[in-house]
């Protein structure tokens, strides 16, 4: 753990006030490093790592489609998680990508300063990338504290964005069927 962030933490909590020689707060800056740390541990990680040789060869030609990975970033502006689910699917071409990998990589970005535009895109360059797919679509729903803890207060707000390459953004058919099997018609 880092200690000039732990340092930060604490100046932090002068800056708002708060006592961090107080009982509850003594040892808050050392974990809330170690948790900032966690959180966004999504840099130390390689898709290349992440994936790690899991491409299997297959000759299914079908969609695949991996649905409601639960998902916890920060949002880049605030600082503040945002919440939700991803549904990612490809269109194979000889190759599969092992199932936990899909989770995996929605995880290695999410656990990034991020903005769900973004991430959306990244998850589906990555899976383009990795699997040679004819199409990746990728929906991610999600509820962001920014809206709910501050700013308008929306608590029953919630932010969908979707990327559809290849065959998924050709065909209006494929991407029917995609967000008819996930839920969204």
């Amino acid at each position: 753990m880092s200690e000039p962030m732990t340092q930060h933490y604490r100046e932090i909590l002068l800056g708002v006030g708060e006592n961090p020689a107080r009982e509850g707060l003594l040892d808050t800056p050392k974990r809330a490093a170690k948790a900032m740390q966690f959180l966004c541990n999504g840099y130390q990680k390689t898709l290349a790592e992440i994936v790690n040789g899991a491409l299997f060869e297959s000759d299914n030609d079908e969609m695949v489609i991996v649905k409601e990975i639960e998902l916890y970033s920060l949002c880049e502006h605030h600082l503040l998680p945002f919440i939700g689910k991803a549904h990612v699917a490809y269109i194979p071409t000889g190759k599969v990508l092992g199932l936990s990998k899909v989770a995996r990589i929605v995880d290695m970005y999410a656990r990034r300063l991020q903005i769900q535009e973004n991430l959306t895109r990244q998850i589906a360059d990555a899976i383009q990338q990795v699997t040679g797919a004819a199409g990746v679509a990728v929906v991610i729903e999600a509820q962001h504290m920014c809206m709910m803890m501050r700013g308008v207060e929306k608590q029953n707000s919630q932010m969908l964005t979707s990327v559809m390459l290849g065959a998924f953004r050709e065909s209006q058919n494929t991407r029917s069927e995609f967000l008819q099997l996930i839920g969204r018609k």
